[in-house]
């Protein structure tokens, strides 16, 4: 007991002369010496050394290296008492400087909501994590709000409340991304890994990496960019630099040639020049009233296909009443009813058609984000009862994001997915999609039915090119399909290589 005291007397006698720089640079070399008790009570010296010349800052930073000794070896009534300590410190100075210090009630606030988490005790870390987020509120600071949310996560996944981690973590990647800040997205994907990983929680490792490789997909198509960017600078300096060189070298040229060859090469190009002007101004002339002239009877089609189909309305629905109208005859009514339907479908996709045709220089609008494996699942769930019984249905879609026209794109696969359940018996129909690259994607209809002669597919998709029965369906679905998925920044296709029945192919650049 004498030996212990004298020994603090001498460490005391040793320290009471030392700076606060000197004092926490000795509790670091104890640090790194793995002196953990000598290093612990340096750094309680400097804390209080910092403290006493009103450098509340560096006070608490090094109050809280001594406190993570302490907790080092479960020293927890020590670590409270030295955190009631930095609270006395930080009142006294708010008091001396008039003004609240929130960041270092922060970190006070934060050192006690570790312990209490490392004692298990769910209730008292919780009373810490509101006293922070009513710190935080009061700063509105950036910086704390960011790490209130860690902190927040880490308390969330430390008592098993996963789905409230997730939700911080996704604010704090929202967040990151709204400020264009890639690298401190990637960081939070990397701790929410770390986290995941140190409490053992499986299925959130493998989510967060999912989403962490899709990200990493992302940022390197934006790095792509922006080296392609770089280069671009320098090839159009180079070419500045490449124009200018020969400008002089051109100048040097014309000073050794004589005056009078100068001349004639002038009058020459001036003459030459002339004759393609003006050749180059009729045949704009020529082009421009070539392509009114073209607008304007692609206008006169649209609107006489429209009157056309305006005209025919009033016709078939009085066609349709007396159809209905027959008691007597109810199976030449219903004959009757069924032509009448069809020729109104007719004239609906031909002036459809014609609408396409006039607009396919302007893109749908209306993009919105969506879940592909989601919006495979339920376009083949709304056709599904249009399929035999025989017939199995298959998806194949991972669960990324794209942004496209919902509307249009189930349109086109709902009139594909249709055509394969009318056309096949036995076997399956399956939708696959796949990511060809980073903004370019094929959704896939496949089915086993009796496929589609090679005659015949090199006019699929062009209208009007077989005659047949209207009640059998007016052969416009395709063209039509083709013509929206041109409007999408794609194109429909079909695979004529697949000889085990029909595959359609819609790829969509994004």
């Amino acid at each position: 007991m004498a030996i212990g005291l004298c020994f603090q007397t001498l460490l005391y006698a040793q320290t009471s002369s030392d700076t606060p720089v000197d004092l926490k640079n000795q509790g670091q070399t104890s640090l790194d010496q793995k002196e953990y008790i000598k290093a612990r009570y340096y750094f309680k010296q400097a804390f209080r050394a910092f403290a006493a010349r009103d450098e509340y800052e560096q006070a608490v930073k090094c109050s809280v290296q001594a406190n993570a000794l302490y907790l080092r070896e479960n020293l927890y009534k020590e670590g409270f008492d030295l955190c009631r300590d930095m609270d006395q410190v930080i009142a006294g100075g708010e008091q001396k400087h008039n003004r609240p210090l929130y960041g270092l009630r922060f970190i006070t606030t934060q050192e006690r909501l570790k312990m209490f988490t490392s004692l298990k005790n769910p209730a008292k870390a919780k009373e810490q994590l509101y006293q922070l987020e009513e710190i935080a509120n009061q700063a509105k600071n950036d910086s704390l709000n960011e790490t209130l949310l860690y902190t927040k996560a880490d308390y969330y996944y430390t008592f098993g409340q996963n789905q409230q981690g997730d939700a911080c973590f996704q604010q704090l990647i929202t967040q990151y991304k709204d400020k264009k800040d890639y690298d401190k997205v990637s960081d939070c994907y990397r701790t929410l890994i770390g986290l995941a990983t140190k409490a053992g929680n499986a299925p959130l490792v493998g989510r967060t990496y999912d989403k962490y490789i899709v990200w990493t997909d992302s940022v390197k198509t934006l790095t792509a960019q922006d080296e392609l960017n770089v280069l671009k600078r320098k090839y159009d300096s180079s070419q500045q630099t490449l124009a200018e060189k020969e400008h002089e070298l051109s100048v040097k040229q014309y000073k050794i040639i004589a005056l009078c060859t100068l001349c004639l090469i002038l009058v020459a190009a001036l003459v030459l020049g002339v004759i393609v002007l003006l050749r180059f101004i009729l045949m704009n002339k020529k082009l421009k009233k070539n392509i009114e002239i073209a607008n304007e009877h692609s206008q006169l089609k649209s609107q006489f296909i429209g009157n056309i189909s305006a005209q025919m309305e009033p016709t078939l629905d009085a066609l349709a009443a007396t159809a209905g109208d027959l008691p007597n005859a109810p199976q030449q009514s219903k004959l009757m009813l069924s032509q009448v339907d069809a020729l109104k479908k007719f004239a609906e996709d031909i002036q459809e058609l014609s609408s396409l045709e006039n607009t396919l220089n302007e893109p749908y609008g209306g993009a919105k984000e969506i879940n592909v494996n989601t919006f495979c699942e339920n376009t083949m769930n709304k056709v599904k009862e249009f399929v035999d019984l025989d017939v199995e249905t298959v998806v194949e879609a991972a669960k990324l994001q794209i942004k496209t026209n919902p509307e249009q794109l189930e349109r086109i696969l709902t009139h594909l997915l249709k055509n394969a359940a009318f056309y096949t018996t036995t076997g399956k129909i399956s939708l696959e999609y796949k990511r060809r690259a980073a903004h370019t994607h094929q959704f896939i209809v496949t089915d086993t039915g009796p496929g589609i002669a090679p005659e015949q597919q090199e006019d699929l998709f062009k209208p009007f090119t077989e005659i047949k029965n209207l009640t059998e369906g007016d052969g416009l679905g395709l063209p039509i399909c083709s013509l929206v998925a041109r409007k999408l920044n794609g194109s429909l296709a079909y695979d004529g290589s697949y000889k085990k029945g029909a595959r359609f192919v819609l790829e969509l650049h994004v």
